[in-house]
């Protein structure tokens, strides 16, 4: 026999029926075994109706446990190419028919396509016997056409390529006569009488010729010993033992005992048992007692390793006949595989916009048991918002049942549960994990629709007063912020000008120096912006409040400071508590900084007291002829603030009823108090400047005469219009601890207080001499109480006057 040529031509037979997004066929291929690796079965994309160009972006993939190990998909071309070698009788042994079988997958959009590789035979393995020599004791009388069998041979090759036929070598006793009965058994046959004392042994070759081309061989030699007569051989109860066991069955368990008599006596009816194969699973599966042909389990059994065995069982007599039986086992399947559940395609992160009905993932599974033990069922276990969809025969869409959102749940664990439908069913569980990716659609919260900021006045320009933040619940750059003020007002010095921001932190810095009399307060829009695409943002109001410093000290109203003295005359008859006089301050500042006290020094504190709160000037006690006439007072203001900012006035009060009593008073009493004073100087120069006055002043009234009609009203009263106006946003600030504004006196003073000259009034006799002012806290006097300057006795023909002197 020849062995097989190098480069051997083989011959591809495809099959091919359309699919077009589902299963609906099965792609055939046919080869033969042993092909070299590298080898090219067909071009599967071609076949499937795919383009070329398209072959990368689809992905298209094997998915078997088995078929992968075998073959591979050229993602160039489509071509389905042999990864390894394939040998026909280790994957499939004696049956009849052998295919590998995978599927296809195709993404993009998702396509499944069945491929069955039908592996066909060749002629590589040459007939084996399982011994190389065989001995054979035949008695000498034997009779011409007695038959003896003789061990078979295997080839593991099958159809035409299998065993077909023994071959004899050249002899003058012995031909074959062939047996067959699903295998075939050579049988010996004596056509003439031996002779032992001719000849006591022979040495024949069998040989084994398989069906191929060219036919390959197998040889083995027989001794035949020629012995006195042993002529019954072993008979076998059964030509064929069938047999069906589980697959759990236990170590060292029975399957089954055969048994064959022999009619012979002593050694040549005692039989001997044995495997008549050379098949290594079967020997590794199976022991046979040699005695009594009990067949027992020699390690565990696996249905989806081998469903069935089929041997041959030799059974031996003593004088070395032989006989044979055949052994059929077949497994019978119990449910002893869990469902295997493998991720074919899996999209992660999935956008958390996806629209429900999404594919998300490929499943597949499979379970190795047959039958019902093998169909399998998949559900989603728990709230997840996924559902399972069958694809194709073993495979499972995982897609989307509902919306999704990051920002509730950004990652999903999707529990995959497989249940098959044995008794009882066996579950496996596969956990996929689904990352959600973001999206814009949240936009940016702050805490407050309002913030309160309160800082106080006179700040550093540039200082921060403020910081503010949003939240985005969305992540990366749809979550990065940025922030800007807006500003809401349409003036010259919007409020955008007062204040910048920090696009990153949101820290707020003040961009001038705040001053609380000019403006108390002002808002902002602080606008929070992210990066998303397109971006959102949300505002919040900055209400900015100036807080009021101590940084203005009072400012005294009345008496109006001027740059000679201020003499006020205080009636000698005063009683103990009478008004005097009114000190009248502002503050520009407010609250407590605006806080008005009146305190006097210490030196006049004996003869006036003055309210701490209204700033009313008050006799301590009634006046006595001991008493200085003269007094010079000073008040001092101060605020509330921290530190206290104050201010001063001086008032010169005249005890007297009028200037000329009081004048020789005054100077004895400086004579008395200070000889050596000049105050006899100044008096001797307001004497003079008296007199100076008083002729001005009559020449103003005779001037006056012609036009008394005309400015008798206007010397009527002299109102508060002689004092400078007060800005009306000074009148909310004071409201406590000061005098009420508008705060007015009428006094008797000349038109322009800011000259020193004199007016005639008109005296009223019917008026009696009271107070020099009469205030309260409702306005600053009048001009009757000025009146109350002239001498009951003096008339207007006396020509005598009294002199205020502002």
């Amino acid at each position: 026999m020849q062995g097989r040529p190098k480069g051997i031509r083989w011959q591809v037979t495809f099959l091919f029926s359309w699919l077009c997004h589902s299963v609906s066929g099965q792609i055939h291929y046919s080869i033969v075994e042993e092909m070299r690796k590298g080898s090219v079965v067909g071009n599967l994309a071609k076949d499937l109706g795919m383009n070329i160009k398209d072959l990368s972006a689809r992905k298209i993939h094997i998915v078997s446990d088995v078929s992968e190990k075998y073959f591979h998909i050229n993602p160039k071309n489509g071509d389905l190419y042999i990864a390894d070698k394939i040998d026909r009788e280790t994957l499939c042994g004696a049956a009849a028919e052998c295919a590998l079988t995978f599927d296809a997958v195709a993404e993009n959009p998702l396509n499944i396509f069945s491929v069955k590789i039908a592996i066909q035979d060749i002629n590589d393995n040459p007939p084996r016997f399982i011994q190389d020599k065989y001995v054979l004791q035949m008695s000498e009388h034997t009779l011409p056409g007695a038959k003896f069998n003789l061990k078979n041979a295997i080839d593991l090759d099958i159809g035409i390529n299998g065993l077909k036929g023994y071959r004899l070598s050249a002899n003058q006793h012995f031909v074959l006569s062939h047996q067959t009965d699903g295998i075939a058994f050579p049988e010996l046959v004596l056509e003439k009488p031996l002779d032992r004392e001719a000849q006591s042994s022979y040495e024949l070759i069998l040989t084994a010729v398989d069906g191929g081309i060219p036919a390959q061989t197998g040889t083995t030699l027989i001794q035949i010993s020629v012995t006195d007569i042993n002529d019954n051989t072993p008979t076998f109860t059964q030509n064929i033992y069938k047999v069906q066991i589980k697959e759990s069955m236990p170590l060292n368990s029975t399957v089954l005992q055969v048994s064959a008599n022999d009619a012979d006596e002593g050694v040549n009816g005692q039989i001997t048992y044995s495997f008549n194969t050379i098949l290594n699973h079967i020997l590794e599966s199976f022991t046979i007692n040699p005695s009594n042909g009990e067949i027992k389990t020699k390690e565990h059994l696996d249905y989806e390793v081998t469903k069935n065995y089929e041997f041959t069982v030799e059974a031996k007599d003593g004088g070395g006949l032989v006989s044979n039986a055949k052994v059929l086992i077949d497994i019978l399947d119990e449910n002893d595989n869990v469902p295997d559940i493998s991720i074919t395609s899996l999209s992660s992160p999935v956008p958390e916009d996806t629209e429900p009905g999404t594919v998300v993932s490929l499943i597949a599974v499979r379970d190795k048991d047959s039958g019902p033990n093998g169909e399998v069922q998949c559900q989603v276990i728990g709230d997840a918002p996924f559902q399972l969809i069958s694809s194709a025969s073993n495979f499972y869409k995982i897609v989307t049942k509902s919306s999704l959102d990051r920002e509730q749940t950004s990652s999903y664990n999707i529990t995959i549960q497989a249940s098959d439908k044995g008794s009882p069913p066996l579950f496996s569980e596969k956990m996929i994990q689904v990352d959600l990716s973001d999206v814009n659609d949240n936009a940016p919260v702050f805490e407050k629709w309002t913030y309160d900021v309160y800082v106080p006045e006179n700040n550093l320009p540039g200082v921060s007063i403020f910081s503010i933040q949003a939240k985005d619940i969305d992540s990366l750059e749809n979550a990065k912020l940025t922030y800007s003020v807006v500003s809401n007002t349409d003036g010259k010095d919007p409020s955008s000008l007062h204040v910048s921001i920090n696009p990153v932190t949101g820290v707020i810095y003040a961009q001038k120096s705040f001053d609380y009399e000019q403006n108390r307060e002002f808002i902002v829009q602080v606008v929070a912006k992210d990066s998303g695409s397109p971006p959102m943002n949300a505002s919040t109001t900055l209400r900015i409040h100036v807080v009021d410093q101590n940084d203005n000290p009072p400012v005294i109203l009345y008496p109006a400071t001027m740059d000679g003295p201020i003499f006020e005359m205080v009636p000698w008859s005063s009683e103990q508590g009478s008004l005097i006089s009114k000190v009248v301050a502002v503050d520009a500042d407010s609250g407590h900084n605006a806080w008005l006290s009146y305190f006097l020094q210490s030196s006049e504190s004996s003869v006036f007291t003055i309210d701490q709160h209204t700033g009313e000037i008050r006799t301590s006690h009634v006046f006595q002829e001991r008493d200085v006439l003269k007094h010079k007072v000073t008040v001092i203001v101060k605020d509330n603030g921290f530190p206290p900012l104050s201010a001063s006035a001086t008032l010169n009060l005249v005890v007297g009823d009028s200037f000329q009593q009081v004048i020789p008073k005054i100077s004895s009493q400086s004579n008395k108090l200070d000889s050596g004073s000049n105050l006899q100087i100044y008096l001797v120069v307001a004497l003079a400047l008296i007199s100076f006055l008083f002729l001005l002043t009559v020449i103003f009234a005779i001037i006056s005469k012609y036009r008394e009609s005309k400015y008798a009203s206007s010397f009527g009263s002299v109102n508060a219009n002689l004092y400078p106006t007060i800005d009306p946003r000074f009148i909310s600030q004071f409201k406590s601890g000061t005098l009420q504004l508008p705060y007015s006196y009428d006094v008797c003073v000349t038109l322009d207080s800011r000259k020193n000259d004199f007016a005639y009034l008109r005296p009223q006799s019917n008026v009696p001499v009271d107070h020099l002012i009469d205030a309260d806290d409702s306005g600053l006097g009048n001009e009757s109480s000025k009146d109350s300057l002239l001498a009951e006795n003096i008339s207007p023909q006396a020509g005598m006057f009294d002199l205020v002197w502002w």
